[in-house]
């Protein structure tokens, strides 16, 4: 996903996940619009993993989401992007990502999550 990444243009700060899903800290010029990005992390990544890993039934979900960070906060979410499997033994990832939606204030559907 690196790779991917830096071949847009974007700087891969941190990338890190459990079976279920992955995050990613990146840096990205103005120039990449965002939703590009993830198509072409998804289909990259979803071709490594059925080439490579041979996992044929694997397939990402229709959405995603993506926060800005302050630069002040980016060795915390390295931390956490790290520890992810520690982190998610006592609060799914579904939880997590419900509780920061509600938290950031950011409306949503909870028919389209998941």
């Amino acid at each position: 996903m690196g790779g991917v990444v830096t071949n847009l243009g974007g700087t891969p700060v941190a990338i890190g996940g459990i079976a279920d899903h992955v995050h990613l800290l990146l840096g990205l010029p103005a120039t990449c619009a965002l939703s590009d990005v993830v198509r072409s992390l998804k289909a990259n990544s979803s071709r490594w993993v059925h080439d490579e890993i041979r996992l044929a039934r694997f397939m990402w979900q229709e959405g995603y989401g993506a926060f800005t960070v302050s630069p002040s906060q980016c060795r915390t979410i390295i931390e956490y992007i790290a520890n992810q499997e520690e982190h998610h033994r006592t609060r799914s990832f579904q939880e997590e990502y419900l509780a920061f939606l509600k938290k950031c204030g950011i409306s949503f559907d909870e028919r389209f999550l998941w």
